[in-house]
């Protein structure tokens, strides 16, 4: 691969999540300009690409996941003319953009689904997936990420469309060639404007098994998940596209495996440069159980973290990441978000972002924002929190109290609440009401204060995005988890030919005690961060205690 194609691995990417992030008026939802606005802040973290999720024209029944017009922006967010300024204003401080692209499915209020339906001429027809009953049924038993069957019935023409996601998100068909033409023509239409690379949404589902059998044993994903000619398909896009522009393409992988992901981000770029997976997130769903208030498997977190660092080193690359606009702010659901925020919240990102990857920080994480602690269901504005609460309480009988524990705990509005810039009305984020109620602890936690105290955890992540630039280790370096059986430290070796970097962390409220392997000549290194400020004079060791949610990260140059 190309050398200007590689700025990513030692690159921080910063997730824009635009509905919350900063209204540059009163309307109570974010804008392309208040994006504008705050791109000098993002300057200061040192961030070197923001991600955009979708601002494209939408209905918004899944937050803009449904695109209806994709050369379009949506106007809730502003116009083409501000998105132009953005990548102006962006590109002068060496800020890159990258864009979330939807090409599994479109809106049902696309033109071509439009077209299509109740006409089995129309030329858009064959842009979808169309199924005949099975003895006056739908075609198979598959089920919607979102609920209930995944096939809807055009009743003018008696056949079903396919939607993996929601009814009014139609799953395109790949087997289509004019379909894929128009996804490189999209992608080509962006990238030409000087857009730098692209997320793609759930892009492991684009290829589904042709003769779309029932499922006995589950609910169908085995037969469109990483399906039969994915990797051909994102080949074939990769060398009209993503290799012309020397796009940086990261792709969300639903239910995936290791061994896909070493070829979707194959070293010889040939698909993609990095992948998503969300394993790493369900160690606090018991039993596979999203749906219950229950703490993390602390095990399982490393199992699995060690599963994919030595899986992908010097095969593939991975996207390293706690948040997103899907999931609950980490210092709430791995740390401690009241009596040690500022520690834990430090300890968690330094956990992460010295593994080998590229890291990814949603708005707010870097100041330590928390989840918002409503409690009544009339704050959430999430259609699956609200259609859970629903189920549960009325349906199956879980108390009231019971459910809003559980939704204080893992729906989607908690990471969504608008970021906290300052300390005044609405924490600085509209002139208006907003869509979505402020976290009550903003006056506290906003991004004013973080960036005046030097001990903050927004100068705490600017280190870290930092070190990831000056350090070798971070970017190439073999991973080894030191002690796997521990039952409260994190505790990991990157080496590399010149250096060895060691990653202390202690994930609980209590003094752990940590003993490194006599190989490791802790003496001969020096602490190059840590939470506890006070560590930095300290002559490294091999047998110490950590304090609650304490990190260290050791540097030893080899002679």
């Amino acid at each position: 691969m190309k050398e200007q194609f590689e700025w990513w691995r030692t690159a921080t990417i910063y997730q824009i999540y635009p509905k919350s992030f900063c209204d540059s008026g009163s309307q109570g939802t974010g804008d392309i300009q208040g994006i504008i606005s705050k791109l000098d802040y993002l300057n200061t973290l040192g961030v070197d690409a923001i991600w955009l999720t979708p601002v494209y024209c939408s209905p918004m029944v899944d937050n803009g996941y449904d695109i209806s017009d994709y050369y379009n922006i949506n106007p809730d967010f502003g116009t083409m003319a501000d998105f132009d300024h953005l990548l102006e204003e962006a590109h002068q401080r060496d800020i890159r953009i990258v864009m979330d692209i939807v090409v599994n499915h479109t809106s049902t209020e696309h033109a071509w689904f439009k077209s299509a339906l109740g006409d089995k001429n129309s030329p858009y027809r064959d842009y979808y997936i169309w199924k005949d009953p099975v003895e006056g049924q739908e075609p198979n038993n598959w089920q919607s990420k979102f609920g209930g069957n995944a096939w809807e019935l055009d009743e003018a023409t008696g056949q079903y469309y396919l939607h993996l996601f929601a009814k009014e998100q139609a799953d395109l068909n790949w087997e289509n060639p004019k379909v894929r033409e128009e996804v490189k023509d999209i992608i080509s239409f962006w990238a030409e404007k000087g857009v730098d690379g692209f997320r793609l949404d759930v892009i492991n589902l684009i290829s589904k098994q042709q003769d779309f059998p029932s499922d006995d044993i589950g609910d169908g994903r085995r037969f469109y998940t990483d399906g039969p000619r994915v990797h051909e398909y994102l080949q074939e896009i990769s060398e009209a596209v993503f290799q012309k522009y020397g796009s940086v393409t990261v792709g969300e992988m639903s239910s995936t495996t290791l061994e896909h992901c070493q070829q979707y981000s194959s070293l010889d770029g040939k698909e993609l440069s990095m992948v998503f997976n969300f394993h790493h997130l369900k160690v606090d769903y018991p039993n596979g159980d999203k749906w219950t208030k229950a703490p993390f498997d602390f095990h399982q977190l490393k199992q699995i973290f060690n599963h994919w660092q030595l899986g992908l080193n010097a095969k593939g690359w991975g996207a390293l990441f706690w948040c997103n606009h899907d999931q609950p702010r980490v210092v709430s659901r791995l740390g401690n978000d009241q009596q040690y925020r500022v520690e834990s919240a430090k300890m968690l990102a330094a956990s992460v972002h010295m593994m080998q990857g590229t890291p990814y920080v949603y708005q707010g994480e870097e100041i330590g924002m928390t989840n918002p602690g409503y409690t009544s269901i009339e704050q959430y504005r999430d259609v699956e929190s609200t259609n859970m609460y629903d189920i549960m309480v009325n349906e199956q009988g879980v108390s009231e109290d019971d459910m809003l524990a559980i939704l204080a705990q893992k729906s989607r509005d908690n990471s969504r609440t608008p970021m906290q810039w300052n300390d005044s009305q609405y924490a600085g984020f509209s002139k208006g009401q907003p869509w979505l109620e402020v976290a009550a602890n903003y006056p506290e936690i906003n991004a004013d204060k973080a960036v005046a105290d030097e001990n903050s955890v927004f100068h705490f992540y600017r280190k870290l995005i930092a070190m990831r630039k000056e350090i070798e280790v971070i970017t190439t370096g073999d991973y080894t988890d030191l002690m796997p059986e521990g039952d409260r430290v994190f505790c990991y070796k990157r080496e590399s030919e010149s250096q060895i970097l060691v990653c202390i962390n202690n994930y609980y409220g209590e003094v752990a005690e940590c003993f490194l392997p006599q190989e490791i000549e802790a003496e001969k290194g020096e602490y190059v961060l840590s939470n506890y400020g006070e560590v930095m004079e300290q002559t490294p060791s091999n047998c110490f205690a950590l304090r609650p949610y304490e990190t260290r990260i050791l540097l030893i140059n080899k002679q």
